[in-house]
């Protein structure tokens, strides 16, 4: 569960700085994706779309976050989106916050052995448990994050702001195939995104449509290039 710190200390390895992008045999390590969002906005869903369209290509591994379960790790499991021993859980035990950006040492630890069990791994995608527009990773944990959020929350979601519409590396509006039906103006909702964060990007997908994730697919493979191309 990577939970089991009650003697209070902490291999040196878990720090709360910017993570050193060098494995010890001087390789660069995985990139790390987190990626945050409301409850039922998609970010499970992106995962496994992600995991799909990319295993093929990429060495990759996740690691979920949730309150009290593994409820997120048992669904990309179920749907068996990677090798058993590519999906990893972190149980919170409190606001989701504390895992990604407060306390990061448990999500460290889950990322860190699986680096090390099924590595050398490309890239690491770190799912929050369900929060709300606040949510953001730390620095220490990932290198970058992606924020979703759907139409289904209303069309005034980005006009809200909040530091994980406005600072995330990416922003996904999800669900884009329920706008009829709920009424939601999606020009709108990209205008809005588009003055809450200004040069950042913004995509729209539909993860119902064949190859809906590929706007977020094409962005982690441009982070991907940047982060492997450092290195020369």
């Amino acid at each position: 569960m990577h939970l089991d710190h009650s003697d209070g200390t902490f291999p040196h390895r878990h720090t709360h700085s910017a993570p050193e992008p060098y494995r010890p045999d001087g390789s660069r390590r995985a990139l790390r994706i987190g990626l945050g969002g409301p409850v039922g906005s998609g970010k499970t869903a992106t995962v496994a779309a992600l995991c799909r369209v990319l295993r093929e290509e990429l060495s990759l591994a996740v690691v979920t976050n949730d309150i009290y379960t593994r409820e997120d790790a048992e669904f990309l499991l179920r749907n068996a989106v990677l090798p058993p021993e590519r999906i990893t859980a972190v149980e919170t035990g409190a606001c989701p916050h504390t895992a990604i950006r407060d306390d990061i040492s448990a999500n460290l630890e889950a990322v860190e052995d699986l680096e090390e069990s099924v590595g050398p791994l490309d890239l690491v995608l770190v799912e929050s448990g369900g929060d709300n527009l606040t949510a953001t990773f730390s620095k220490g944990l990932v290198d970058a994050q992606i924020f979703v959020i759907d139409v289904a929350g209303g069309d005034d979601i980005p006009r809200k702001g909040g530091p994980g519409i406005t600072t995330a590396d990416l922003l996904v509006v999800n669900k884009t195939d329920l706008a009829p039906y709920v009424g939601v103006d999606l020009q709108g909702m990209a205008r809005d995104a588009k003055a809450q964060r200004g040069g950042l990007p913004v995509v729209f997908t539909s993860l119902k449509d064949e190859d809906g994730v590929a706007p977020v697919r094409d962005w982690v493979r441009e982070r991907l290039a940047a982060w492997t191309a450092a290195d020369r």
